[in-house]
């Protein structure tokens, strides 16, 4: 299938962009870490930050399907994007944005910047006694493993409860087999048993109890300690590997020493760890090389535990600037998304519908004729309004001057449509609504698939010293001014070409369908309240966005 001189050939674009999707699929999403496949044979998308499936949601432009392929399992049709908004845009829909959380302190310049909103930090109830020790980092992640199993099965049998935290499903899972071999009882809590999970947690505090979890376990719960725990030091906290937020180590952490209780915490790593590898692991590994450290021996040191906190940070800044991007691309599309909901609101309601069909109108003839000095020939005449019907064509074809022609063809139109409200009677307003929200949800549909496109290639022009953000702006007006431009379009024509069909069945098919519509739209929820700035309200009905 692939023997072809140039992959990026236009002509190939097919063959190149599902390729692309099958690579993804087999090098950067792995299973039991980014995905699991369901008992009923559905890849499901493991939340990175949660650990938590989530149920419905699928990756967009045929990801899903390259990754189903991969595992083998029935390939589903992609699900068609109608609505976008980023939390940070949806959140600011609310007049008042706060929250509570116990670390929030890490991510405090990020609500500053994101929302205005400081982070104030409130004392604990009780003095936390937790003991946090430094960091162990060993030469190999097989070191690192059978030292972890080691510890483990020191504090089982000293009766001390222990929560290994693990990131990923596939890790908590190859612990959990680990510890079978050396006989010890315990419970694993990650996605796969996510109806257990309070069943697990409350007992997790009882003494010689073990959990294996994922970031299931480090989010906001209590473990309570059982009988004796306290004068065994309290719960203890292994981590098998730092996460690549700070926040969701210190979650795990946070599950031990609450309400003034003892407990420990320690996490082990290995130069192996994808966040050393990414940030000196193997500089890290000559070190101990060359200071002869021996097999299962790990290092230790305040100087090392700072150096791997300053790599989360830097992680941190990354994928910061890339949700601020993603903010401030979005912003832009926040004005479009509220004229056109605005509009199609406006739609729903059904007001000054003669008016706002006659600007329409208008505003289809001017284009179209837009500029010109001097009478455009019969042929150009009908490629310019190719949707009107040939008696009407050939009036046009009679005008002298192009204001002439301008007159002729809005009058044409005009009559066109008093001509089809006569003949559908009452039921004509409904019929309008219908084709006017039918034509406004598909045009966004494909502008919206525009935009991705346009943001996938948009970062490519700080190569050639340009602001992406700025082009994304000024692209992405563009496409919005032919958005509105090929919806009037369309309803121009379908004035034109609309037939009452007498049938009561058919009614009865538009009704029904007209009241999904409505559904759907309730959905989405209404216009922003904003909406008188988009000139919606009064007057023209042309949406309005800033450039």
């Amino acid at each position: 299938m692939l023997q072809i001189d140039n992959l990026y050939d236009p002509s190939n674009y097919d063959y190149l962009f599902h390729l692309l999707n099958a690579l993804k699929a087999m090098t950067l999403y792995r299973k039991e870490v980014d995905y699991l496949v369901s008992q009923e044979g559905e890849v499901v998308i493991v939340d990175e930050f949660t650990g938590r499936l989530l149920q419905g949601r699928r990756y967009s432009e045929g990801l899903h399907q390259a990754i189903e392929a991969k595992e083998n399992v029935q390939i589903r049709q992609e699900s068609i994007t109608f609505a976008t908004i980023t939390f940070q845009n949806y959140f600011k829909l609310y007049e008042k944005v706060s929250g509570m959380t116990g670390t929030a302190a890490t991510e405090e310049s990020e609500f500053i910047s994101m929302y205005n909103t400081p982070v104030a930090v409130v004392p604990t109830n009780r003095e936390v006694v937790r003991g946090d020790k430094e960091d162990l980092i060993y030469k190999s992640r097989e070191e690192k493993d059978e030292a972890i199993i080691e510890e483990i099965v020191r504090r089982y049998e000293k009766g001390q409860p222990v929560l290994v935290g693990t990131t990923s499903i596939e890790k908590s899972e190859q612990l959990s087999n680990l510890l079978q071999k050396k006989g010890v009882a315990h419970e694993v809590l990650n996605a796969k048993y996510h109806e257990r999970e309070a069943e697990i947690v409350a007992k997790a505090g009882q003494a010689k109890t073990v959990t294996i979890a994922t970031n299931m376990a480090g989010r906001g719960t209590d473990i309570k300690l059982g009988e004796g725990v306290v004068d065994l030091g309290g719960l203890f906290v292994l981590g098998t590997e730092r996460h690549e937020s700070r926040r969701i180590d210190n979650q795990l952490v946070g599950r031990s020493g609450r309400q003034g209780d003892p407990g420990e915490s320690r996490f082990y790593l290995s130069t192996e760890d994808d966040l050393l590898r990414l940030f000196g692991g193997e500089r890290m590994q000559s070190i101990m090389t060359t200071l002869k450290i021996e097999r299962g021996q790990p290092i230790e040191h305040p100087l090392l535990s700072r150096i791997i906190s300053s790599s989360q940070k830097k992680i941190e800044g990354i994928h910061f600037e890339i949700r601020k991007r993603l903010f401030e691309l979005d912003s832009v599309m926040d004005q479009q998304r509220s004229a056109i909901y605005a509009h199609r609101d406006w739609v729903l309601k059904g007001e000054e519908l003669d008016s706002n069909i006659s600007e329409i109108i208008r505003d289809v003839v001017e284009r179209r004729l837009d500029g010109l000095q001097e009478m455009p020939s019969r042929e150009e005449i009908r490629n310019s309004f190719a949707f009107l019907p040939p008696d009407s064509l050939a009036r046009l074809s009679e005008s002298k001057t192009v204001q002439e022609l301008k007159e002729s063809a809005i009058k044409s139109l005009e009559d066109t449509y008093q001509e089809k409200k006569k003949s559908f009677g009452e039921e004509f307003p409904q019929v309008m609504k219908y084709i006017m929200l039918r034509m406004i949800d598909e045009r966004w549909r494909r502008h919206l698939e525009a935009v991705d496109h346009l943001k996938d290639s948009v970062g490519l022009r700080a190569y050639g010293q340009k602001d992406p953000v700025v082009e994304f702006k000024k692209e992405s007006y563009e496409l919005f001014q032919q958005l509105t431009d090929s919806l009037y379009d369309d309803i121009a024509s379908a004035i034109v070409r609309i037939v009452k069909v007498d049938s009561d069945k058919a009614q009865q098919k538009a009704d029904k369908e007209f009241k999904n519509l409505q559904a759907v739209h309730s959905e989405f929820g209404t216009a922003d309240k904003k909406s008188d700035s988009t000139g919606k309200k009064k007057g023209t009905k042309r949406f309005k966005v800033k450039r």
